[in-house]
Order: C-alpha cells, then structure tokens, then sequence
C-alpha cells in the first residue's frame, strides 16, 4: 500500500505544481466570470441605427398597426414587390420589406416578410405582435360585444403556483421545480465535463509514460496494478483539488462583484425598462420585489446541499474511477495517441448517452428513463445528480452506489489484466480480440 501512495503522491504533487495547472485554477474563474459579465453587457447595448422596413399593404388596414420604434421604422409604399427589390438595389436600402396581401383576420398567411438576408428574431416578433393583437381586437369587436375587451384583459391570469413539500416530522420546506432542475444539471455537467477531462488525461499519462519506456524502470520496482491505481487516484484528487479550488475563487469574485454593484442598482430604472418592453416581461412592484428574493431564498433553504454535495464526490469519484480504469487500460494497449482514437470512443458513447439522458430526465425524474440510467453504472453518476434535488428514495441511491462501486471494482480488475500485460508490449498493433485474450489470461 506503501508504493501506491507513493505513486499517488507523486503523481499529485507534479500535476498540481505544473504552471499550466496553477494558471487555469485561478484565471478559469476569473474568465468565466469575465465572459459572462462581458457577454450581459454588450447584450444591454442597443444598436442606435435605426432599420428602415418597407410596407406594401395591398388591403391599406394596417397603415396605423405597424408602428415605427427606436429601432425600427416602418415606410408604406404604392409598389409592387419586384420593383421594391430592385429600389433597394439601387441604393433605397432597407432591411426588410414586409408585403401584405389579403386581410390577415381571413388569411393568417398572407404577410410575408422579404430580405437579402436572414431576417432577425427581434424584428419578426415586433412585426408579428402587433399584427396578432390588432387581429384579435378586430375579432373580439366583430362580436358587438360591449367591453368585450375589457372583460377579456381581466380573465387574463398568470398563476403563481408555489409548492410545498413537508419531512416526516411535519415541518414544511418551500421548494422550487426550477431550482432543482439548475442545480441537478451544473452538478450532472461538471461530472461529465471531469470524467472526459480527467479521464483522457490518464489514458494520455500512460501513453506517454509507455512510449518514453519510463514504465521499464518504474515496472522494476512497483506491480503493474499498483502504478495504474496509483495513477488514478492521483490524478481524481488533482480533479477534485481544482474544483473545490474553482468553487471558492468563483464564489468569492462573485460576491465581491456583486457587493461592488449592489448601490449602483436601481430599482425604479429597472421598472422603467420593463413598463418599455426592453425585458420582456411584465413590471414588478418594488414592494415585491424583497418578497420574490425572499420566496428564491427559502426555495434554496429547502434543498439538502449538504446530501447533494456528499453525492456530488461520491458519484464524481465512483464515475471517474468506473471511465478512469479503462482509459488506463486503453493507454497501456497502444503506442501512440493516434491510435487511442479507435479504442476510447467505445468509451465515450456511454458519457455522451449519459448527458443526454440526464437532459430528458431532469422533466420527468421518476420516469423508467431516470431510474434505469440512474442504476446502470455508466450513465448514473450524471443522471443521479440531475434526480438528486427532487427528492430520491433512499433504496434507489444506496442501490445506485452500490452498482457504481462494484462496476468499478469489476472495471478494475480488467483493466489491471489488460493493463499488466499491454504495459509493456511495443509494435504491435492491438485490437479488440487480443485484449479479450489478456483477460483470460
């Protein structure tokens, strides 16, 4: 036990004093957080140009529907189509040319919207809205209904429908569906994201390790078995040393930037911007607005992080120990990276299935889906932890580790099979049916 150690510390200590590991542990979260904030400013900037659209009307009922914005300005023309493409291609530019030819409320299809290119989807929903709505006014006034309007505005109703969900003392959490959908996916993606990213690196460490023949000399001193657990659980503490280390930084930028910002946010521009339309969505009362950060705080009060976080390393250390072993195994039964190609994609279908499993699951976390691909050992480490924050029966998880931990065992005692005797076979091309040979041997 002494030598694997060994072998765990060393491959711990170089991999974590490399630059290259020090520099993406702490500029990755600086980037990310960079990115994202880069990404929401230049999406608050708006275009102050404003495009020129073209209206042929032949019913002449929506002179006063389209109405020209910051944005958009909206022009009528007596023409025909062909000769307002030819207009713009002499130089009367604009971006769209919208032709309407028989009345929308008989015929839904008849606007068309011409460009020499792809027409934006801004642009398309700020045409299509207003011509739905003056389209449904003019129905409900066909009716000859008096405050027919009126009467329809107010049955409008937008539920809030908060739910609740109660322990076996009695006590009642307040929870939230879309929370728990977040949470489960971030921590069902780093998974995969480190199991591919880990994974490769101890097939590709053993590759190298082989090919610049230090194996010989290492081999001489330690069993093949102890150098490949060895390798592998080196390499999971250095995946987990960055991530907990990614945790923290992350956090703690965040919560300066946000300090940072905190008093330059106002909440009356904020309602300003809504009651526009820039946001997209109805305005909400200051008066509300502590109540809604109130109802997200006890939605995260009623999730248990601390059995998300406990299932978060075992499945993450269960899952790359599972994909480790047998890219340990591939690294040892070749030559050269090249040709690792044919053999890990076999490998990477399940992680791949895995994802995607995990995305349908996350609607329906009780269906046959999630619970078969949560119990088979390839795919449950990622699609457990998208069923983890909606409450998982105990059996299923203690059932889903249980299978995880014995794949792995089984996984390992293959690949130390394969991995004792590819570890040092040269120049010879391996395949499918010789490794199926060194297991039997």
């Amino acid at each position: 036990m002494s030598k694997i150690n060994l072998i765990i510390k060393r491959e711990y200590t170089t991999r974590v004093m490399k630059k290259s590991f020090i520099l993406l542990t702490f500029l990755t979260p600086l980037l990310m957080v960079g990115m994202v904030s880069l990404i929401v400013y230049l999406g608050s900037i708006k275009d102050d140009k404003v495009k020129k659209i073209v209206v042929v009307d032949r019913t002449g009922m929506y002179k006063n529907v389209l109405k020209s914005n910051e944005s958009y300005n909206f022009q009528f023309a007596d023409a025909t189509v062909d000769e307002m493409k030819k207009q713009n291609d002499d130089g009367n530019e604009f971006v769209a040319l919208l032709y309407i030819s028989r009345d929308l409320s008989v015929d839904s299809t008849a606007a068309v919207m011409y460009s020499d290119k792809q027409v934006n989807m801004e642009l398309k929903t700020y045409v299509s809205g207003m011509l739905n709505k003056y389209i449904e006014e003019q129905k409900l006034a066909a009716y000859n209904i008096p405050n027919l309007k009126q009467m329809v505005e107010k049955s409008h109703t937008n539920i809030d429908l908060k739910t609740i969900k109660w322990s076996e003392d009695g006590k009642e959490k307040e929870a939230s569906a879309e929370l728990a959908l977040v949470i489960g996916m971030i921590t069902a993606f780093v998974i995969y994201m480190f199991i591919v990213i880990y994974g490769a690196q101890v097939m590709s460490g053993v590759v190298q390790e082989k090919t610049n023949r230090i194996v010989e000399v290492i081999i001489s001193s330690v069993k093949p078995f102890e150098l490949m657990m060895g390798k592998i659980i080196g390499i999971a503490l250095v995946g987990l040393t960055q991530f907990f280390m990614w945790v923290l930084l992350t956090g703690g930028i965040l919560l300066g930037v946000s300090t940072a910002f905190a008093k330059n946010i106002d909440v009356s521009s904020i309602q300003k911007m809504q009651q526009a339309g820039q946001m997209g969505m109805q305005s909400v009362p200051a008066d509300q607005l502590n109540g809604k950060m109130q109802e997200v705080l006890m939605a995260v009060n009623g999730l248990d992080f601390v059995q998300i976080l406990v299932m978060f390393v075992i499945y993450f250390l269960g899952g790359y120990l599972l994909y480790a072993s047998l890219f340990a195994a591939i690294g040892s039964a070749v030559d050269n990276e090249t040709d690792t190609q044919q053999f890990s994609m076999p490998i990477m279908l399940p992680i791949i299935f895995a994802i995607y499993a995990g995305i349908f699951s996350a609607e329906n976390p009780d269906g046959p889906l999630a619970f078969w691909c949560s119990m088979i050992p390839f795919t449950s480490p990622i699609v457990m932890m998208v069923r983890l924050p909606f409450d998982v029966p105990f059996w299923q998880i203690a059932l889903s580790v249980g299978i995880l931990v014995l794949s792995f065992v089984g996984t390992t005692w293959m690949a130390g099979k394969i991995y004792r005797t590819g570890i040092l076979m040269y120049g010879k091309k391996v395949t499918w049916k010789e490794m199926w040979k060194w297991l039997r041997y």
